[in-house]
């Protein structure tokens, strides 16, 4: 899927805004039920501790990240946040909400992933060897050849975390789990 340069600055411009859309959407139409919660809850868990691990890692625009997940995938911040849409897609309840959630995934943020690949390509020339090493999305099947390729792991830096402010994130799960424990509890 190839998009042009316009629409992939329209999608980094529209993503946080259909956030807020989306959410809109799922409070009013999510139909959680306890089982169903709870497994997505835990999946979307994952989702934001891979974020948070990620953003330990992140320097932006200044380093090159190949540390942490950032070892086994090039996009471990999309890849959370595609695991916490799954997660609370599965917790809603409502098939037409995942089938929303993958299609704003598919059209918002792949180009959004695209172009900035593009912009890495430019800030660092290591970037395209580490781009020949470490997939784009999925990690790769064989993690410990893929670690032995990348360098030494940088260690978590909770100083990065806050300069990223991915507690917004944080703070927007919980929000997510107390909505969805709202509903189930009325």
């Amino acid at each position: 899927m190839t998009f042009s340069k316009r629409y992939k600055e329209f999608a980094a411009r529209a993503r946080v805004p259909l956030g807020f859309l989306l959410l809109i959407v799922y409070a009013v139409f999510a139909r959680p039920v306890w089982e169903r919660a709870a497994a997505g809850l835990g999946l979307a868990f994952l989702g934001i501790v891979l974020r948070a691990w990620a953003t330990g890692h992140l320097d932006k625009n200044r380093d090159l990240c190949q540390s942490g997940p950032y070892a086994y995938t090039r996009n471990p911040l999309y890849l959370g946040t595609a695991t916490v849409a799954a997660g609370f897609a599965i917790a809603g309840g409502e098939w037409w909400i995942a089938a929303l959630f993958a299609l704003v995934l598919g059209f918002v943020y792949w180009p959004v992933v695209i172009e900035e690949e593009s912009h890495l390509r430019n800030l660092f020339p290591g970037f395209a060897a580490y781009a020949e090493r470490v997939p784009r999305f999925w990690p790769a099947s064989d993690s410990k050849k893929l670690r032995s390729q990348t360098r030494a792991d940088m260690p978590f830096r909770w100083a990065l975390y806050r300069q990223n402010q991915e507690y917004n994130a944080a703070i927007g799960f919980a929000a997510g789990v107390a909505l969805l424990l709202w509903k189930l509890l009325r």
